[in-house]
């Protein structure tokens, strides 16, 4: 075997996306959302780019700005105040102390010794006073403000600090609030958690016995609040709710529950709990001797509690849906009109003043360089945001002219839309389509609508009675099943077959796994587990 080096000579085409063509399609892919942050970010880092402010349209004044005493000889000296602008009110407010010899002791000092605390109500109407009568819409806004969540463990770690518990019992229900999960379960076995809890040195045996961790548990689920923390199963976490909604109700003379509900929801609670979660009422009802009647009243009862009291501690952090085109009625012309919804962006463009620096031959030519290279990405952001715009408009444009009887008679008028034939109308690539419609919602007479759900796959219906049918889009039909649904007679409720029976009648034929997998993601249970006793 021997290895050797040559040259030869290949023939191919090959394409390499500039990295203006890369940027372009980023910023087309990206929701409104995105592209603000996007935008404050490269005005935080390109000095080059600023923000064209209302009535600014025009290129900005030659020394605007600047320094008004620019010679050099005084700009060591202090800067002279003109002392006779205020002369007058001086005079006003001397002639006022002489007139009232109380007013001239300090106002607020005498306020202060009478009240030791000073309210947002009293800060704000002093500063009402203070401006002419309007609130101060700044601190309005603070004091509105809500306040950052703490985590679980923190926020039940300062109710624990105030509970009136043995002294014994403060470390032990601190490690056990330190093992809790993000839903305020507890999992993890009160051995183990003696086994892991730190030791001091030259112990050798467990330092915390199983009866205090025990006695210390029940301290936690009693007096952190919601109801329900700590608990270690479902039934032991309801459970602990209907305990504490009871002893509530009690304090406050509310007869509307009376105490055999409570117990009967503790008696299914505490053995008949999987029953309950297959809807298997009658065999409930057999092995408690409760009645349906009754079993439905502790099911209302239980209605009320929570599976996971905990997450009310700590909201998710969801981003709001802004949406990125704006879909209008238009009773003149009898035809729905897209706009974008870009006024929460900025007008941007290039400072004059630098770039009147790159041709500055004083200058030096790493710092042209430096503000050539901001300028360049500066204009190469603003084209893309101009094309995503362009490219946004067309599309969105496109779908509510193919889409019109969405917006007239609802989701079970959506017709099938692929994307390769937007693609071939506006004359684009079907990915630039892909990217357009990412991640993008647009308002509609409707509600906010996700833009992609108007691009869909679908079939043709037979119609109503074998008629002339349609065509129909995958959402479409699940809204029809939908219907079919909440239209049904709960006490005996539609299988999976006489579905697809009900849709054939109206013209829908699919499959029964189909019209399992739509009534899955429709979040709709089984007939079983519908069914009403």
């Amino acid at each position: 075997m021997r290895f050797d080096t040559f040259q030869s000579m290949k023939l191919g085409q090959s394409m390499k996306l500039a990295p203006r063509m890369i940027q372009s399609m980023e910023i087309l892919q990206m929701p409104l959302a995105e592209l603000e942050e996007r935008i404050e970010q490269e005005l935080e880092n390109n000095p080059t780019l600023e923000i064209v402010e209302p009535g600014q349209d025009a290129p900005p004044v030659e020394g605007a700005g600047e320094i008004v005493n620019d010679d050099p000889m005084d700009r060591d000296r202090p800067m002279e105040i003109d002392e006779t602008s205020g002369a007058e009110d001086f005079e006003r407010l001397e002639s006022y102390e002489h007139a009232n010899p109380e007013a001239s002791e300090n106002e607020f000092d005498s306020e202060e010794r009478t009240a030791p605390e000073r309210t947002y109500e009293d800060l704000s109407d002093f500063a009402r006073r203070e401006s002419g009568g309007d609130r101060d819409a700044k601190m309005d806004a603070m004091a509105a403000a809500p306040a950052r969540n703490q985590p679980l463990v923190e926020q039940l770690r300062d109710q624990w600090s105030i509970c009136d518990v043995d002294p014994l019992l403060k470390p032990l229900g601190e490690l056990i609030i330190a093992f809790l999960e993000e839903d305020g379960y507890l999992r993890t076995p009160l051995e183990t958690i003696i086994d892991r809890a730190p030791r001091p040195e030259n112990s050798a045996g467990p330092i915390h016995t199983l009866g205090n961790m025990q006695r210390a548990l029940e301290a936690v689920q009693l007096f952190l609040e919601p109801a329900g923390v700590a608990a270690r199963t479902p039934a032991e976490c309801l459970r602990l709710q209907l305990d504490a909604l009871e002893a509530e109700l009690e304090e406050q003379g509310d007869d509307a529950w009376p105490h055999e509900t409570f117990t009967h929801a503790r008696t299914l609670v505490e053995g008949h709990l999987d029953d309950l979660m297959q809807n298997r009422l009658p065999k409930v009802s057999e092995k408690t001797g409760l009645s349906i009647a009754e079993i439905r009243s502790a099911l209302s009862l239980l209605r009320r509690l929570s599976l996971a009291p905990a997450r009310r501690l700590v909201e998710d952090a969801s981003r709001p849906i802004i949406p990125d085109a704006v879909v209008e009625y238009d009773a003149d012309g009898d035809r729905y009109i897209a706009y974008l919804n870009d006024s929460r962006l900025p007008n941007l463009r290039i400072n004059q003043e630098y770039a009147k620096l790159t041709k500055d031959r004083g200058v030096e030519k790493k710092d042209k360089e430096f503000l050539r290279t901001n300028i360049s990405n500066a204009q190469w952001l603003m084209d893309a945001v101009q094309q995503r715009k362009n490219t946004l408009l067309r599309v969105v444009s496109a779908v509510v002219a193919a889409q019109r009887d969405f917006f007239d008679f609802g989701p079970q008028a959506l017709k099938p839309l692929p994307m390769t034939g937007v693609a071939e109308q506006l004359g684009i690539h079907v990915a630039t389509v892909s990217r357009a419609v990412a991640d993008k919602h647009i308002a509609t007479p409707r509600g906010i609508v996700s833009l992609r759900k108007f691009f869909s796959g679908g079939l043709h219906t037979t119609g109503e009675g074998g008629g002339g049918g349609e065509d129909m889009a995958w959402d479409a039909i699940k809204a029809a099943l939908k219907d079919v649904v909440d239209a049904e007679d709960k006490k005996k409720p539609l299988s999976d077959e006489a579905l697809v029976d009900e849709l054939q009648k109206r013209g829908i034929e699919i499959a029964r796994r189909t019209v399992a997998k739509y009534r899955d993601q429709l979040r709709i249970p089984a007939a079983r587990l519908r069914k009403q006793h």
